[in-house]
């Protein structure tokens, strides 16, 4: 046994009991979306009382999870990184096998359909693009990284998203979304093309959630991709 061991035992079993608490997890979700929210927001989100609210975050920012930003004197926190995200979404799926009754409700409908998972697009929609650009070879899977093809820079410009040859230098991975079982696409490219859809005016945030609506030139602009908003 190496002298590395045990500190990788002893820090996932760190993890793991932080995100044993529902309130800490639910704090998490939260900010799956990589906004920042100050301390009585995430209080409100998570059902706690501010003080064990700030409790919880303490613990979070001492464990590497969450990163404070002081700006002026108000304080507001996000997630430490995009691996955090990632390790949120991956540990949802630990579920996968349990029973009917811990399916997603009917009241997350508008998070399955779209969802921001950190700075990538998640839910039905995120899975129905990254299916679409693999139909269209428009990716390039390789052993490390996912890139994007020169028919697919192409394909994206001819849509209106991507300028030239924007995204061939960027990486992106694939993800398991957690409601879907299934891949949409992360990382560098993901985050991208994800920032170009809000740009273009194709998706706009919703108030309070990490749900995703249409925006004004989405119906046309997922139409010309092959995707039907109202399908999914």
């Amino acid at each position: 046994m190496t002298s590395a061991a045990p500190t990788s035992r002893h820090r996932l079993a760190e993890i793991g009991a932080l995100l044993a608490e529902p309130a800490r997890a639910g704090i998490l979700l939260a900010l799956i979306d990589g906004s920042a929210r100050p301390a009585g927001e995430l209080a409100a989100l998570a059902g706690v009382a501010p003080a064990t609210a700030s409790a919880h975050l303490q613990r979070l920012v001492a464990g590497g999870l969450l990163a404070l930003h002081a700006q002026g004197r108000h304080r507001y926190f996000r997630l430490a990184g995009e691996d955090v995200a990632h390790l949120v979404e991956t540990l949802a799926l630990a579920g996968a096998h349990a029973p009917a009754a811990a399916a997603v409700s009917p009241a997350d409908t508008p998070l399955r359909r779209a969802r921001t998972c950190y700075r990538h697009l998640a839910g039905r929609l995120g899975v129905a693009l990254f299916e679409r650009l693999r139909e269209r070879d428009a990716l390039e899977l390789g052993s490390d990284a996912i890139r994007l093809s020169a028919a697919g820079a192409r394909w994206l410009h001819d849509a209106g998203l991507f300028d030239d040859d924007e995204g061939l230098a960027l990486a992106g991975r694939s993800c398991v979304d957690w409601t879907e079982r299934r891949f949409h696409l992360a990382g560098a490219l993901g985050n991208r093309l994800a920032e170009r859809l809000f740009e273009r005016g194709w998706l706009r945030p919703r108030r309070d959630s990490r749900a995703l609506a249409l925006g004004a030139r989405g119906d046309a602009g997922l139409r010309a991709l092959g995707i039907d908003w109202t399908r999914l």
